[in-house]
């Protein structure tokens, strides 16, 4: 899957590495150090409103305010995340043009599609995974379950549950899909274009149950228009301490852990000095503890990983999720 590429152009030789050091203020280098010299966008494959959207939306605020260049959020929609993947993937590679990613984007869509459009893995230079975030199984306050056991025992009596997620193949579907397998239920999957139409028909009881983002499902579990039985991460959230994680049901249960991600990437190809200056701001941005406080209380983890690290990562989640995609029989044209 060409998870080499990125870890051949960074273990240069001493003598390489000298040669590289001795031309970074002539030419084309020093183009390099002044990136970016005009505004940059960062595609967002989702709509907005929902949590690539958000984190999206505050890295570019802080990517701004620190490289004195505007960068610009555009929303790409469509089939999955493959529309917006695919055009950053066949864009320049001259540091102008990222994707916000997400497992969906670099570990499942590859195996839900028979023609995605990219190569998620390949076709893109990591930058940094930014943050992570769990999922949340929240229901109408009516619904007659009040945990996550009464919950799968009221699917196995009314087998044909619906379930709301967001996007084919993200996290959210794939929660439920894991919940199915595990506990031997039937639920059906209804997927919706985005969190705020989805959360719409939950709150007004068109909906009985939905997988969606802690980050956009707290603020309705917190002002009690909607009820949460359980958080798909491997830990409880502190905001909702007293929802516990699917895993404590134990037995097939225990090692459950779903959880969304967001990251930013690049075209493959894209220089290093690039990757590198917009990773160092990610990690400077996340020094800030009123910022991580700030995070948490949302409902998402501050990471920023390195772009080794984050290329590591993906293979681990592309693996991971392949195998939960076949086992679910999940197929997308």
């Amino acid at each position: 899957m060409g998870m080499k590429s990125l870890s051949r152009r960074r273990l240069v030789t001493a003598w390489g590495g000298g040669m590289l050091a001795g031309l970074a203020g002539v030419g084309p280098a020093g183009a390099q150090a002044a990136y970016p010299t005009k505004p940059v966008k960062i595609i967002v494959p989702f709509p907005a409103g929902g949590a690539t959207d958000i984190i999206a939306r505050l890295m570019a605020q802080k990517l701004t305010a620190a490289l004195g260049q505007t960068f610009i959020v555009d929303n790409k929609p469509g089939a999955g995340g493959n529309i917006g993947a695919a055009l950053v993937a066949q864009s320049a590679p001259d540091g102008y043009t990222l994707l916000m990613g997400s497992p969906g984007t670099h570990a499942v869509n590859a195996h839900l599609y028979d023609k995605p459009g990219y190569d998620g893995i390949k076709d893109f230079e990591p930058i940094s995974l930014v943050v992570k975030a769990p999922n949340l199984l929240v229901v109408h306050p009516s619904f007659p379950p009040r945990t996550l056991a009464e919950f799968i025992d009221y699917a196995k009596k009314n087998p044909g549950l619906s379930y709301g997620h967001t996007s084919n193949g993200g996290t959210k579907h794939l929660a439920g899909e894991l919940l199915r397998l595990k506990a031997d239920i039937n639920l059906v999957p209804v997927a919706y274009k985005g969190s705020a139409p989805m959360m719409a028909d939950l709150i007004a009881g068109h909906l009985p149950v939905a997988f969606d983002d802690l980050i956009t499902s707290l603020q309705h579990v917190t002002n009690g228009s909607l009820r949460a039985l359980a958080i798909t991460g491997l830990s409880r959230w502190p905001s909702v301490a007293d929802v516990p994680r699917v895993m404590e049901l134990g037995g097939a249960f225990a090692d459950y852990d779903v959880t969304a991600w967001y990251g930013l990437v690049a075209p493959a190809k894209t220089p290093i000095a690039y990757v590198d200056k917009i990773h160092a701001v990610i990690v400077d941005a996340f020094k800030d503890k009123a910022l991580r406080d700030d995070l948490y209380a949302k409902g998402v983890e501050p990471i920023g990983s390195s772009p080794r690290e984050f290329q590591a990562f993906i293979a681990e989640e592309y693996k991971r999720w392949g195998e939960v995609v076949r086992r679910a029989g999940i197929k997308m044209t």
